[in-house]
C-alpha cells in the first residue's frame, strides 16, 4: 500500500506532464466547459479546482492505471487483441471511458454530463490527444484528462451555486 500521499500526487503529475499534459491545460478545459456560467472565471480559480481533483486517490489511481497501459500499447507490450484495440482507440472499446467515469463519480452527477459533453466536442488539449498522430497512444489519457476537467469543473459549480444559475 502506497502511504506517501504526497508521493503519489507527484508521480500522477509527473506522469501527466511526461505525457505533456500540465494543469493550465487541463484549467483551460473547465473554463470552456464553465465560462457560460459563470462570468468572471479566471484561470487562476480553474487551477485552484483542477490542482484539488488531482489530490485525490481515486484520480491519481486512475492516471497511473490509464498512463500505464497507454505506454504498455506504445511498446507493443499487450497482449492481442487487446494491444490493436488499445493502439487503435477502438470505438467501441469502451473500457477507457469507464475509467474516466470513476474519476467523475467523485464529483457527483453533474460532472457526467461535463464529460460526455467534453469527451464529444473534444476542445483545447483533448484534440491533440486525441488526434492519433506519431507514435505516442493516449487511449486513456485523453478521457482522463478530460474527466479532470468535468471533475472541476463539477466542483467549481458545486462551491458556486448562484452564479450557475446567472445565465440560464
Amino acid at each position: 500500500m502506497v502511504k506517501d500521499e504526497k508521493l503519489m500526487h507527484k508521480t500522477a503529475v509527473d506522469l501527466l506532464h511526461e505525457r505533456g499534459v500540465y494543469e493550465e491545460d487541463i484549467a483551460e478545459l473547465v473554463i470552456f466547459l464553465q465560462k457560460k456560467y459563470i462570468v468572471d472565471l479566471s484561470l487562476d480559480e480553474c487551477l485552484k479546482h483542477v490542482e484539488s481533483v488531482l489530490k485525490k486517490r481515486e484520480v491519481q489511481n486512475a492516471i497511473l492505471t490509464g498512463i500505464q497501459l497507454d505506454i504498455l500499447a506504445e511498446k507493443n507490450q499487450l497482449m492481442s487483441p487487446l494491444q490493436d484495440i488499445v493502439t487503435e482507440d477502438e470505438g467501441l472499446f469502451g473500457i477507457d471511458e469507464i475509467l474516466a467515469l470513476s474519476i467523475v463519480n467523485v464529483y457527483g452527477s453533474i460532472g457526467f454530463t461535463n464529460y460526455g459533453y467534453i469527451d464529444k466536442v473534444k476542445p483545447g488539449i483533448l484534440e491533440r490527444l486525441n488526434s492519433h498522430e506519431g507514435n505516442e497512444v493516449h487511449t486513456f489519457l485523453d478521457d482522463i484528462v478530460g474527466a479532470i476537467a468535468a471533475s472541476a469543473a463539477s466542483r467549481l459549480a458545486h462551491d458556486n451555486p448562484s452564479k450557475s444559475e446567472i445565465t440560464k
